[in-house]
């Protein structure tokens, strides 16, 4: 059971996102998940663990690149996005990936236990990032791999303001416009946390994209199947259908075909070499 506040806030907003989190117009999630995966050099038969997996962005594209000899298992505190992510691994027949409830601070694994550890928006949900890097960076076998994905800067612009203005015309309190990833949006200030964590060899790749909205309605989906979908669960059904309608007519008279989805990729490997 989750006690702490902060996430299960984290768990109660993504168990409710579950129902749009795979959409279409969310398709940024496997976009940037498949993309970290690419970005490292995942042996055939390596073992994985994707901390805050997800319906399987990353997690299910590691699968596959390590194969049936590898071993990938995902954790997260969303149990209904967890059930999701199960279907996708039974329905493309991948028998070598696990998704399990777990706390990402609280990993329970020994020293040196992975070949590659995986957090893919997720590191940012944590007060201390510096402390649950060391916490992945722990379980990582010398010679393997930490990849950290977070986002960019302007996330979901121009429609995230066309969102918080909506909101604020109907509950001013409850506009939050600061997010726990501005932390990090910017490649130094990952490097910086990452150094601050003791890994100094990085590579950080920032890379702009964007996700297209074929109609107003695109946007909204986004709403439900994000963070943003906390928001909408307090505002009640009422008032969220007033804030839809605003949020919407906004996008339309602003002509918003697209939103920006920029991540950021740092990857680090654990050196092989024994420390002196």
């Amino acid at each position: 059971m989750i006690t702490d506040a902060a996430k299960l806030k984290a768990a109660t907003t993504y168990n409710a996102a579950a129902d749009h989190f795979d959409d279409e117009p969310l398709g940024f999630w496997a976009r940037i998940g498949r993309r970290t995966i690419e970005c490292l050099e995942l042996p055939v038969g390596a073992t994985v663990l994707d901390v805050g997996c997800g319906t399987g962005a990353s997690a299910l594209p590691a699968a596959e690149k390590v194969g049936p000899q590898g071993r990938v298992i995902g954790v997260d505190l969303a149990e209904r996005l967890l059930e999701i992510a199960r279907q996708k691994a039974e329905e493309s027949e991948l028998t070598n990936i696990s998704f399990e409830i777990g706390d990402m601070e609280r990993l329970g694994y020994p020293d040196d236990h992975f070949d590659a550890v995986i957090s893919v928006f997720s590191i940012f949900f944590v007060p201390d990032m510096a402390r649950q890097v060391r916490e992945l960076w722990r379980v990582v076998r010398p010679g393997g791999w930490l990849a950290i994905t977070t986002w960019g800067p302007r996330m979901f612009q121009p429609g995230t303001s066309t969102w918080w203005n909506a909101v604020k015309e109907v509950r001013p309190d409850l506009v939050n416009t600061a997010s726990p990833w501005d932390r990090i949006v910017e490649p130094q200030a990952l490097r910086d946390l990452l150094r601050e964590a003791g890994i100094v060899d990085v590579e950080i790749a920032a890379e702009d994209s964007y996700q297209t909205l074929r109609s107003p309605d695109d946007w909204w989906t986004i709403v439900l199947g994000s963070g943003f979908r906390w928001t909408v669960e307090q505002l009640g059904p009422d008032a969220a259908e007033q804030v839809r309608c605003t949020n919407l007519a906004q996008i339309g008279r602003n002509n918003i075909k697209a939103v920006e989805t920029n991540a950021i990729f740092a990857r680090a490997r654990k050196s092989a070499e024994p420390s002196i």
